[in-house]
């Protein structure tokens, strides 16, 4: 099968989603309103509510969602055979993805920019916000974790995009103080430094980075001091405005996305590759898992990823300047995102073939059974560009060090923005316990410590993934990716629920947000239970007494919090058959009315 073929498909499907799909979700089921007064506005302070162009929030949603996992995923599904990768990623983006990032903004937006996690009070129930506040500082300790190794895997074993990467922080700053304080437009700041960060990639690679002196003085192994820095890089950088850093390295990393996937396409243009995996593999050699379910959760992002909705609730909607914008902001996003996964299915099955070191491979001894293919996945989607760049001339070695500078870019992005969110999570769970605690016991000074204390909450938000990232062996980056992937993919679901309750409350249809939100529980709780019966049986320890507890505790929560929302989407249907004349767009708000009204409607 030409690669072409396939990307110019999926690439049509897309825009046919974008086109009609979207449009009917912004109409008839979101009802969007250009005159209601947001978040961004109503409670404008410099840091967190900030309205911002639509252009630059989409590039902070789309960078901050599309990091390492829709590389990472769709590099390892793809032992299963292209065929159901790319149909998932195809399929999962357009009608699960969209609907669920484009909701979440809204419905967060609709309730003063507040988090998936408090929004599950106001329309599932009282239990269900902390059951999924829980669920969701699971989900991100493990994000954290996952991606810091990742980071750290590639800046070891490509020394020569060290300093590139390092000089985006700057260049980042720079262009934050221009664009906030002189108001300026961010293109062409942002062009400029990605001008710079790429005429750094032959310096760096005349002087790779390493950290081997630092490691070897203090008697660890690099990886352990490239966590170090990264942890201590984000505790200090989700501190920050999102105006001085996170959103104008976002804008930086969003040309730099566009010019990756264009490397990408054009590549595979004129290079006219063929797929030489096979559409559906059926010599899986033994011991392979089951392509049901796990394929839906070892592709956690790039389909539909739970995750985008904390961004999305936690970040996105406190800078979105008009409600309309959110069809662009999160349905666009979550199409760029699915690209980016389709581009991942064609680099390791397609342009990893050309990278020089594995021509004369067969395609099976790459991936020749399931550790391998769970082995190193970022750096065989970096091969993979690296080959569609010789296509166009680019030498190997820089095309190598340009696709690891991507990837870390966006890892990193994502990591600023989930331990930001982390520490919103740490702070909500803490008020939780502050307000249920005896009157003047220890629990209740430290619950008031932590959720008034942003210093210390952030500290909790980086030293509980860092511990999980330093567990021996392949645990982080390897077997902690499922688990990472099934609690991704339940998170999703737990929003889409919140979600479908809220849609259902004001009178409209609810059948394109609950078809996705059926699948992905059903996926989830399966691969909930596979893999606790994996754990239990597997003779490595630490999968034994970490993992099978912290599956069984997540299983208990996400069955909890089902019944919980199904619950609340009974009771929802039933106002909506005693008032069948409610006005499906009596939530919005009229210009000027204050947001509060939409919570007490």
């Amino acid at each position: 099968m030409p690669a072409i073929a396939v990307l110019l498909g999926a690439l049509a499907l897309f825009a046919l989603g974008y086109r009609f799909y979207s449009a009917y979700l912004a109409k008839r089921v979101y009802a969007l309103d250009p005159d209601f007064v947001t978040p961004a506005h109503a409670y404008k302070d410099g840091i967190d509510y900030v309205p911002t162009s639509k252009h630059i929030v989409f590039a902070h949603h789309f960078i901050s969602v599309a990091g390492a996992a829709p590389i990472v995923g769709p590099a390892i599904a793809v032992f299963w055979g292209w065929g159901p990768a790319l149909l998932w990623v195809v399929l999962g983006t357009i009608f699960a993805s969209g609907a669920h990032d484009f909701g979440a903004i809204v419905v967060s937006v609709r309730h003063r920019g507040r988090s998936i996690g408090a929004l599950a009070k106001d329309v599932i129930g009282t239990r269900a916000r902390l059951l999924f506040l829980l669920i969701i500082f699971f989900l991100v300790t493990m994000v954290n974790a996952v991606f810091a190794v990742i980071i750290a895997g590639l800046l070891i074993a490509n020394p020569e995009a060290v300093l590139p990467v390092l000089v985006t922080i700057p260049l980042a700053i720079g262009v934050g103080q221009v664009v906030y304080r002189r108001r300026s437009a961010a293109l062409v700041p942002s062009l400029i430094s990605l001008v710079v960060v790429y005429a750094c990639i032959p310096l760096g690679q005349a002087l790779p980075v390493t950290v081997d002196p630092i490691a070897n003085l203090a008697g660890v192994e690099p990886a352990l001091v490239w966590l170090v820095l990264i942890f201590v890089y984000t505790f200090f950088t989700s501190r920050l405005p999102v105006w001085m850093l996170l959103q104008p390295r976002d804008y930086i990393n969003q040309q730099q996305m566009l010019l990756g996937l264009l490397v990408i396409m054009v590549g595979i243009i004129v290079g006219m590759n063929a797929i030489e995996a096979p559409a559906l593999r059926g010599d899986l050699p033994e011991g392979s898992p089951p392509i049901f379910p796990l394929l839906f959760i070892t592709i956690a992002c790039g389909a539909v990823s739970g995750f985008h909705s904390l961004v999305a609730s936690g970040t996105t909607s406190k800078q979105l300047d008009k409600e309309p914008d959110a069809r662009y902001v999160g349905y666009l996003s979550s199409l760029g995102e699915g690209a980016l996964a389709v581009c991942s299915i064609l680099a390791c099955t397609a342009g990893i073939m050309v990278f020089s070191a594995n021509q004369g491979t067969a395609w099976t001894d790459i991936y020749v059974d399931w550790a391998a293919a769970g082995t190193n996945p970022a750096g065989r989607f970096t091969e993979g560009v690296a080959g569609f760049a010789s296509n166009i001339g680019i030498p190997e070695s820089v095309g190598l060090v340009f696709a690891t500078v991507v990837v870390v870019s966006f890892a990193a992005t994502s990591l600023d923005t989930a331990v930001r969110l982390q520490r919103y999570t740490v702070q909500e769970i803490s008020a939780i316990v502050r307000e249920r605690a005896a009157e003047g016991g220890a629990l209740r000074r430290a619950a008031h410590f932590l959720s008034r204390n942003i210093t210390a909450a952030t500290l909790v938000a980086v030293v509980i993934p860092f511990v999980l990232a330093l567990v021996p062996g392949n645990f982080a980056a390897g077997t902690l990716w499922q688990l990472f992937g099934t609690t991704n993919q339940l998170t999703a679901g737990l929003a889409l629920s919140v979600i479908a309750v809220w849609v259902t409350k004001r009178g409209r249809n609810p059948v394109a947000i609950l078809v996705p939100l059926v699948f992905l529980a059903v996926m989830t709780s399966w691969a909930l239970i596979v893999q606790l019966r994996d754990f239990v049986l597997s003779t490595d320890p630490m999968q034994r007494f970490v993992l099978a507890p912290l599956d069984l505790v997540i299983f208990v929560l996400a069955v909890w919090m089902m019944v919980e929302a199904f619950l609340a989407l009974r009771r929802a249907f039933a106002e909506r058959s005693a008032d069948p004349g409610q006005d499906p767009r009596e939530d919005g708000a009229a210009a000027g009315e204050a947001l509060e009204g939409d919570e007490r409607s």
